[in-house]
């Protein structure tokens, strides 16, 4: 906590914040959700100490959220056998043993999510299960008509990058930065199906949210674009051939489409000249309910390696998306597995990579880096560019801060910021209030749009996840 920013965090006391918001409409929701889904899969097994245990996981999920419901205090969280433990009870302890609405946002939002993990930690039965994994694969199979569409798109881009072009200097350095612009900006939009927040979508307003004619009218909502500088740096070093090895992170957010977003970016990079490695950061345990793990990472490929049998009704699915399914067509069917050859060749040849680190579930912001976990951090600075993605990456940079949104980005992220050796860049669609680095009067515009908070104290227009930033520090500079 002593690394942590001074300017004061949200908080689930202020009704004017989606911190408020959350603890009391949000969580519930979330928890009731894994209840069912605990529910579900007790039900359906067969092991007498499965069905035990999973009785009593539903009890713990009903009694966490009768104490959120009802303001108790959080109290500790029982140790696991994982180290986080310990710096999640001394943190709590320091908050004077806070209630749920008398307590920053975004310590207690993390604390949650470790709290129902733990619960599965300590069974014998149920140790890896993801509560979350069934609601992940129903939101990708949704999303099948910007599947369908990125495949195609994507195969021809990879094919048109291996015959070369006719283009030379300037015109072919300024078609490669619209195509690099294209690729992120699909990224960022991945992030609208975050399922920790769009609760209630129906398999409609999921098809809305994703696609090119989405992406195009969604471009002038991002309100801070760094994407020039962005490119310009991953292509002076790659024009500079100072080093064979230039890397690209990402820390991820989403699973389902937002992940296949990501691959999809990643195989750009690649192909493209951009990056000779790509490392992806996924979480190591279920978080914030959509949030990747290692195994979506498998699930996604082995998606793309049979997409006919992925889209097949199951009797998870709702009548909705049984009443609408049709056979994929062949060239769709093609064109989705060009996807599983393509990654796992990456995979293969070492330039794809997954690493999963527990930091990134641990209940503080990312100014503790460079002393809470000093390895990662002298590892992220090896890489020409940091992608962090979403709007809990963008909380966890910025602290989850009340700053004054001119405040620059580069002066939120704190020891993340100019000299730290870093390269940061942050892809949000914003879905919180904490946002940094907008033009003067910018934020007092958007409050005065239909929805956007007005006079009433609230910033209601970055709850919605209609706006967007993309925001760069160059830490090496």
């Amino acid at each position: 906590m002593e690394y942590d920013t001074k300017t004061p965090p949200y908080h689930t006391s202020d009704t004017t914040s989606f911190a408020y918001f959350s603890a009391r409409d949000r969580w519930p929701v979330i928890i009731t959700q894994a209840i069912d889904d605990v529910y579900r899969a007790t039900t359906a097994a067969t092991d007498p100490d499965t069905v035990t245990e999973g009785k009593g996981l539903i009890n713990a999920l009903a009694k966490l959220k009768h104490e959120l419901q009802h303001d108790r205090l959080l109290t500790p969280l029982p140790d696991d056998g994982f180290s986080d433990i310990e710096g999640y009870n001394k943190e709590l302890a320091a908050l004077g043993n806070p209630t749920w609405f008398n307590v920053p946002w975004l310590f207690s939002e993390c604390y949650l999510y470790r709290r129902m993990n733990a619960l599965f930690v300590l069974s014998k039965k149920w140790k890896s299960y993801d509560i979350f994994a069934r609601q992940k694969l129903s939101t990708f199979k949704s999303s099948r008509p910007a599947v369908v569409e990125l495949a195609t798109h994507y195969k021809e881009i990879v094919a048109k990058l291996g015959q070369g072009s006719n283009l030379a200097g300037e015109e072919m350095e300024a078609a490669e930065k619209v195509l690099f612009m294209e690729m992120c900006e699909i990224c960022l939009w991945g992030n609208a199906t975050d399922l920790s927040l769009l609760t209630n979508l129906s398999y409609e307003d999921i098809q809305k949210l994703q696609g090119s004619s989405a992406r195009q009218a969604a471009q002038a909502n991002i309100i801070a674009n760094d994407l020039d500088a962005a490119f310009a740096i991953l292509r002076n070093a790659q024009k500079s051939g100072k080093s064979a090895d230039r890397r690209v992170d990402i820390i991820l957010d989403n699973a389902g489409f937002e992940l296949y977003v990501d691959l999809i970016l990643a195989g750009y990079l690649l192909s493209s000249g951009l990056a000779t490695t790509v490392i992806l950061h996924p979480k190591s345990i279920p978080w914030f309910v959509s949030d990747v793990l290692p195994k979506d990472f498998q699930d996604i490929i082995q998606a793309v390696h049979d997409p006919q049998r992925l889209y097949a009704p199951t009797a998870d699915d709702d009548d909705a998306y049984r009443n609408t399914y049709r056979p994929l067509p062949a060239k769709d069917q093609e064109d989705i597995k060009f996807l599983f050859q393509n990654w796992t060749s990456l995979v293969g040849e070492g330039r794809l990579l997954i690493r999963p680190n527990r930091f990134w579930t641990e209940g503080g912001s990312f100014w503790r880096l460079p002393n809470s976990e000093p390895s990662l951090f002298e590892d992220l600075k090896e890489s020409e560019l940091v992608i962090f993605k979403g709007d809990l990456n963008y909380r966890k940079l910025t602290g989850d801060a009340a700053w004054d949104p001119t405040t620059p980005f580069s002066t939120a992220i704190g020891p993340l910021g100019p000299g730290s050796g870093l390269r940061t860049l942050a892809l949000r669609t914003c879905k919180a209030d904490v946002v940094v680095g907008l033009p003067e009067g910018e934020d007092e515009r958007l409050r005065k749009m239909e929805g956007g908070g007005g006079d009433s104290g609230a910033r209601k227009w970055a709850w919605s996840g209609k706006w967007a930033v993309v925001q760069l520090c160059d830490g090496k500079a």
